[in-house]
């Protein structure tokens, strides 16, 4: 069995050559942010380890899937760096366990695949981003701060509603009539992306780029496939305008009536 490791964030050292000083780590985030690393090279998670520890986080590893979901169960992780290509349970199964288990914990995917569908079925099973092998590490580092700062309940601490729909950022509740609707974190995140922007229309483009921190470019049908499940949970409760190849538009039902 693969240890599992914890490591605090580093003083001062260098990653690829380039050096960290802790004196601009905001002291608050290194105590409360930590990133499990799963992969099975031992190269890459050591690489992403130091890397995360210089950017002001706490890190624990594990090797492969099974020791990964084990420490979900066990410990508090914030984000997790979830590698597909894994022996045992590879990634895609230890994140449809995870959210099966109704654990919305932010996961960020890493593949050396380059089947173009991966990303839609990382993302259909709850995924928060996906990134490709070789990556640059500092990009990484910026898609981490980037989904902390958006799944972070201390980013937006106010409820909107729209219609019968209350969504409270505070407790990440969202209701509809007085009754609690379950949604994934990618569900919730464009629920909420909508809600801010009611009556706006909100292109393709900026949806990819706020809910999934993807390129407006990016050739997808993830945001199609996630608004189909808004729309089914909600049902006739919800109404999302689709503008043919432009976007969607989020409406008060009973304005649209």
């Amino acid at each position: 069995m693969h240890e599992l490791t914890t490591r605090p964030a580093p003083r001062n050292h260098a990653v690829a050559g380039r050096v960290c000083d802790s004196s601009v780590v905001d002291p608050e985030e290194v105590s409360s942010t930590t990133i499990l690393v799963v992969d099975d090279e031992d190269s890459i998670r050591d690489l992403i380890c130091d890397a995360m520890s210089l950017a002001g986080h706490q890190t624990k590893s594990a090797a492969h899937g099974m020791e990964a979901l084990r420490m979900l169960r066990e410990e508090h992780v914030d984000l997790v760096i979830l590698d597909v290509n894994m022996p045992g349970a590879d990634g895609y199964e230890v994140l449809s366990r995870m959210r099966a288990a109704d654990d919305r914990t932010p996961v960020i995917i890493l593949t050396a695949r380059q089947d173009k569908h991966d990303a839609k079925h990382g993302f259909e099973l709850g995924a928060d981003d996906f990134v490709r092998k070789p990556f640059g590490i500092e990009e990484l580092v910026l898609r981490v701060s980037a989904i902390l700062r958006r799944t972070s309940p201390a980013a937006d601490s106010s409820a909107i509603e729209v219609g019968s729909i209350r969504l409270d950022a505070a407790s990440h509740v969202v209701t509809c009539d007085g009754e609690n609707i379950e949604l994934s974190p990618t569900e919730y995140r464009l629920l909420a992306t909508l809600m801010r922007n009611a009556g706006r229309l909100m292109t393709k483009e900026k949806l990819l780029s706020q809910v999934w921190g993807l390129d407006g470019s990016a050739e997808t049908t993830v945001v199609e496939s996630y608004v189909s499940y808004l729309r089914r949970k909600f049902g006739d409760r919800i109404v999302i305008r689709t503008v043919r190849t432009v976007g969607y538009q989020l409406l008060d039902p009973q304005a649209a009536s």
